[in-house]
């Protein structure tokens, strides 16, 4: 059966993983996951994220996941707000604050995967993918 929201997949299994104090969480692999990925280890809400490509041409992400030292996980909600059937897309004047800018909007932009900000800072619009706190 073919998926019809492989990034909504990706933020599913990295909510349940997290609720569940699992340490790592492994998603198939594309390019704008990787990229989304690496935002989220930049903004410091995982611990790691590894590409594995055996002989899957797409090959899958390995995300280790973050927690305090009261095993508490580093990421509270991770919402997905642009999905295949309805899509967001804001211009830099609107991109939305996350908790007054204690969590982050995630933007695909022309300039790639970037958070509010970055967008803000480069007066850049694009689709909503997902906020995080």
């Amino acid at each position: 059966m073919s998926m019809t929201d492989p990034i909504g997949d990706m933020f599913t299994r990295i909510r349940n993983a997290s609720r569940a104090g699992h340490e790592k969480v492994v998603v198939p692999g594309s390019n704008i996951k990787e990229s989304i990925a690496n935002v989220l280890k930049e903004e410091g809400f995982v611990k790691d994220v590894i590409v594995r490509r055996e002989e899957k041409k797409s090959g899958e992400l390995v995300i280790v996941l973050k927690y305090d030292v009261s095993r508490a996980p580093a990421i509270t909600e991770i919402r997905r707000v642009s999905r295949p059937g309805l899509r967001k897309y804001v211009p830099s004047a609107e991109i939305p604050r996350v908790l007054n800018g204690m969590g982050v909007a995630i933007l695909s932009t022309s300039k790639g995967i970037l958070v509010d900000r970055e967008c803000r800072k480069q007066n850049l619009g694009g689709e909503l993918l997902c906020t995080v706190y």
